[in-house]
């Protein structure tokens, strides 16, 4: 099983996700498309692909040319029913590919806040049997328009569209769960001109509270990811001829 991981920046690696495929014997290869690493022209030699997460707006090719051979990709794997993983970022561009746009949602959605499994999201190969409320590390100040023939799986009243399945096996999840509690606890200031901008004065005791929150809800998060992440994975294994 050989996964394509595209990472936008040092902050957001393929953490849990990668420790459980890692784990169960697969070969990550990870690119860092905006920091001099060709994106392939396609997925010929790869199972599946993850897209990571990242502080730049989706829509900013301008500054960001490396979106559009990613995009392709994301649409490669549309057209060849190749299982995607998108995170945060990648969620995002997910939509993008499927002809939906990605915007501000005026506000930052930061922390464990809840979010809960649609009926649909209960059935789901990925969430089926895991509890309708989820507490899942987010970090984001865009959300996205669903595109048009996807299932939503997750949502809440901050942003509607929190996770969402095209086809059998290409996931967008607006969260982070594949966050290591490293990475969790320096979150809020690897993204500090964000909560600045959104918090200002309010921005070190909104930190407080993000800390005080993985220290509740970390453990479940990680439970959360392990059992998303082996799902996906079968299903990886399942489209290369191997579950």
């Amino acid at each position: 099983m050989r996964l394509l991981v595209l990472q936008h920046c040092p902050v957001t690696p393929v953490g849990l996700v990668g420790e459980r495929a890692a784990e169960r014997g697969a070969e990550l290869v990870t690119l860092f498309p905006h920091n001099g690493d060709g994106v392939p022209m396609s997925m010929d030699g790869f199972d599946a692909l993850i897209v990571l997460g990242g502080p730049m707006h989706a829509g900013d090719d301008a500054n960001y040319p490396a979106f559009a051979p990613m995009l392709s990709l994301i649409q490669e794997c549309g057209q060849a029913d190749m299982p995607v993983l998108g995170l945060c970022l990648g969620a995002q561009l997910i939509a993008r590919a499927f002809g939906e746009k990605v915007y501000r949602f005026g506000g930052l959605e930061v922390g464990y806040p809840s979010v809960y499994l649609t009926p649909a999201g209960q059935r789901d190969p990925l969430f089926r049997g895991t509890p309708r409320e989820q507490r899942v590390m987010q970090m984001h100040e865009d959300s996205f328009d669903l595109p048009k023939d996807a299932v939503l799986l997750m949502r809440n009243d901050i942003c509607e569209n929190q996770a969402f399945r095209i086809g059998s096996s290409i996931y967008g999840i607006q969260a982070h769960p594949e966050v290591t509690l490293t990475d969790a606890r320096n979150f809020p200031r690897d993204c500090w001109a964000a909560m600045k901008r959104h918090y200002g004065d309010e921005a070190e005791a909104v930190e407080k509270r993000v800390l005080s929150e993985i220290e509740t809800h970390f453990d479940s998060g990680v439970t959360f990811c392990r059992t998303m992440t082996d799902r996906w994975l079968d299903l990886v294994a399942a489209a290369r001829g191997t579950g």
